[in-house]
């Protein structure tokens, strides 16, 4: 197919009408299609239906001896931390587990700096005149929401394919101590499925701070979810920030919500001595511990760190064909036509779509017309605002793989009608029809 932009007006009003079709054909089917969220399928829970059996009636002692249905153990049974903590680049002491969600220690990671401050820290942050963190965009939603509840500003910054724009980064966080934190999901990122180079987790740990207690929220949500069968590794960031003499940099997130059941799992926090302290000293003040039934038995179901992996093989055999669907359809209906590209991850959750500048909310409209529900346009951006107007976040995990194929087919016609009709009016008068 050629390329969109060079045909005639003539032939680019043809093609539009004939995409008219396609598209209005595809509206009579009446479907409802949603491709919004990055859930787990109920196939990929099912994965983990046993953990509904565990620890058993008579199975509450973890290996301390300790009485998992008691109180204490704030810091999590040292079992799971030992068995997560390679996972993330951490030693056991340095890990924390929390209950199902990673975005809640992370939420509360914030507040606390707001009204404590941190390691380092000159004051709370709440009593400085503006708090600032940069985020690499295209980025997580839920990341931006954190900021926007908090009236923490939001500075993007452009992530390629090795990771943030590190000039930009540098730049900035050496001349304004403002910036307080950076928000980074360093492997698969979501969406674009970055996986930050060796060399930009060196710069990220060495790079100068105009703050003294910048913090680098390390959000590896998908460290161990491979698309492919190379488990693609990255280097330790606290070990690179404690070897570039910034110990206290890394606050690390992680949690088993895409592993075992998204709603029961456990999540962690990793860092420094000092950090995990701080950490501690505040979660004291809110809970006397977690769920610890609910780690003894993912130590039980999990076993080891090849247990858990040999899961995640399982996971890849069901999710990956529903990303090869989305990326062989986009393929067949789109290239060539120079009004749409996406990438290809190897691991994650999601595939960045890029559309025509000016047109992602007008595709997203259309779709969900057509009966295939999308995340909105401008959710991976702060505030929701694109200002391209073009990226699109692609979510195929969750429902069966015909129904992911029919939808990216919906998402596809979408995108050609869309991108024609803006062509189009770029024509000279006359030529829309």
């Amino acid at each position: 197919m050629s390329p969109l932009a060079t045909l005639s007006p003539d032939d680019l009003n043809a093609f539009r009408h004939r995409m008219q079709g396609r598209y209005d054909a595809f509206k009579q089917r009446g479907l409802k299609l949603d491709l919004t969220r990055g859930k787990p399928s109920s196939e990929q829970l099912d994965l983990s239906n046993a953990l509904l059996t565990l620890p058993g009636g008579h199975d509450y002692l973890a290996a301390d001896k300790s009485d998992a249905r008691n109180y204490g153990l704030l810091q999590g049974l040292p079992e799971l931390r030992a068995l997560f903590a390679p996972l993330f680049g951490a030693v056991p002491s340095q890990v924390i587990l929390g209950d199902n969600s990673s975005l809640a220690l992370m939420h509360d990671a914030v507040a606390y700096a707001l009204l404590k401050g941190t390691v380092g820290s000159p004051r709370p942050w709440s009593t400085e005149s503006r708090v600032a963190f940069l985020c690499p965009v295209p980025g997580y939603d839920r990341h931006f929401a954190i900021c926007q509840d908090f009236g923490i500003d939001m500075i993007p910054v452009a992530l390629g394919d090795d990771g943030p724009d590190m000039d930009a980064v540098e730049r900035l966080v050496a001349a304004d101590a403002a910036i307080k934190g950076m928000w980074c999901v360093p492997k698969y990122s979501n969406p674009t499925g970055t996986v930050y180079s060796p060399a930009t987790i060196e710069r990220l740990a060495a790079m100068a701070a105009a703050a003294p207690d910048f913090r680098v929220f390390w959000d590896n949500a998908y460290a161990v979810h491979h698309l492919t069968t190379e488990r693609i590794e990255i280097p330790s960031f606290l070990d690179a920030c404690a070897r570039h003499g910034h110990p206290h940099r890394a606050f690390v997130f992680g949690s088993t919500s895409k592993v075992t059941l998204a709603g029961a799992g456990v999540a962690l926090f990793a860092a420094s001595a000092e950090n995990v302290a701080w950490y501690l000293g505040r979660m004291g003040k809110r809970t006397i511990g977690g769920d610890k039934v609910n780690q003894l038995r993912h130590a039980r179901f999990l076993r080891n760190t090849a247990g858990l992996l040999a899961l995640m093989d399982r996971h890849r055999a069901i999710v990956a064909p529903k990303f090869a669907a989305v990326v062989d359809t986009f393929d067949q209906h789109l290239a060539g036509t120079g009004v749409a590209s996406w990438v290809v991850p190897r691991g994650g959750y999601f595939i960045s779509l890029d559309v025509e500048d000016g047109c992602a909310k007008e595709v997203v409209r259309l779709a969900t017309e057509a009966g295939v529900a999308l995340t909105p346009a401008g959710a991976t951006y702060p505030h929701g605002r694109d200002p391209r107007d073009r990226n699109i976040r692609i979510a195929p995990t969750f429902p069966d793989l015909d129904t992911v194929r029919t939808a990216a087919e919906g998402v596809a016609a979408s995108i050609l009608l869309a991108a024609s009709t803006a062509l189009l009016k770029t024509q000279p008068a006359g030529h829309v029809s």
